[in-house]
């Protein structure tokens, strides 16, 4: 009999932040700002999305954006974390690494650091009352200026001791070159950060590439696209960089056709270390533990496999030795089991 995949534990590493939000949620702020969502936001199913022209990615970023507007408030921000851990509670994690441009809530939440101490604060209490370890990436856009990546990653490092942990850089990864945002990167990783740049979604594996040369990245955000390139895989497993695989959002924005498309055995054989993530769920529909329920059914991945799969998330965090050791051996006892 199949074990259950919402009961091995797991880590997850790739989480954005309005995308993490519940859909009803969503339809009762935008009831209570008075906000119209378009009908794919309020069909009760995920949005039929394509990113892999500019047109798609442009309404796909839209309906992120009308999303977003939704959240106006303190008590917004707390509703959607808390909700989110619990999400991940029930899907078997330990641990959550999630990621936010607090750029894009400043507006809203009266400025960029009350945006970034509001959102932190959050993470605090959703923590303590649901008991999960939770930490924050903040992440430049790639289609603003870098010298606005700059600030923001003076002011990760700023909050490196209230739970930011690492500095991302997100959007689509086809516009603005990783180079240009090098320096960004350079002010995060002496602030003792970890670089997690997304690359290898919808540009090829030059763009891994580029995020390996030029910002030291230690994770990729998604990286799949590493799988056209054998010199590229070998490289990512010696160096032990973690890809922060979504299959479920690359099949919903048309990278890959259809779920068994995905690379995933591709990555797992060559040795690269994976860590399966949700994305962005609102969006998609698929959250944490449906991600691996997905590379069981269409990858033929065994339990053994899954609990490996389970193992190189916990490594590819910036989970403390306790914690890592708790969920480790809680891997253990579901193969066990």
């Amino acid at each position: 009999m199949e074990r259950d995949v919402r009961r091995l534990p797991k880590a997850h590493l790739h989480l954005h932040f309005t995308g993490s939000m519940r859909p009803t949620t969503l339809l009762e702020l935008a009831d209570k700002y008075g906000v119209r969502l378009p009908e794919a936001l309020t069909g009760g199913e995920p949005p039929k999305l394509r990113a892999t022209d500019e047109r798609g990615w442009f309404r796909f970023q839209r309906l992120y954006d009308i999303a977003r507007s939704c959240l106006r408030e303190p008590e917004d921000i707390q509703r959607l974390v808390r909700e989110t851990a619990m999400e991940d509670v029930a899907d078997g994690a330990g641990w959550l690494e999630i990621q936010v441009d607090p750029t894009s809530y400043a507006p809203l939440l009266g400025g960029l650091i009350p945006a970034i101490e509001i959102i932190l604060d959050a993470v605090d209490r959703a923590s303590r009352d649901t008991g999960l370890g939770i930490r924050v990436v903040i992440a430049a856009n790639r289609m603003k200026h870098p010298l606005d990546a700059r600030t923001l990653a003076r002011l990760a490092v700023r909050y490196a001791d209230q739970g930011v942990i690492g500095f991302g850089l997100s959007n689509d990864e086809r516009r603005g070159m990783a180079r240009d945002f090098d320096r960004a990167f350079a002010i995060a990783r002496e602030g003792g950060l970890i670089a997690a740049p997304h690359g290898g979604e919808l540009s090829g594996p030059s763009s891994v590439r580029d995020c390996l040369d030029d910002l030291d990245a230690a994770r990729i955000g998604h990286g799949v696209r590493a799988a056209e390139d054998p010199r590229l895989l070998r490289d990512l497993a010696e160096r032990g960089v973690t890809c922060e695989v979504c299959p479920a959002s690359n099949v919903a924005l048309g990278v890959y056709e259809k779920p068994a498309d995905v690379p995933l055995r591709t990555l797992f054989d060559a040795g690269v270390p994976m860590a399966l993530g949700a994305d962005d769920p609102l969006l998609f529909g698929a959250r944490l533990a449906a991600q691996y329920d997905l590379v069981r059914r269409h990858h033929a991945f065994t339990d053994e496999e899954l609990a490996e799969l389970a193992r190189q998330s916990v490594r590819g965090s910036v989970a403390p030795v306790d914690v890592r050791e708790k969920l480790l051996g809680g891997i253990d006892a579901w193969l066990a089991g």
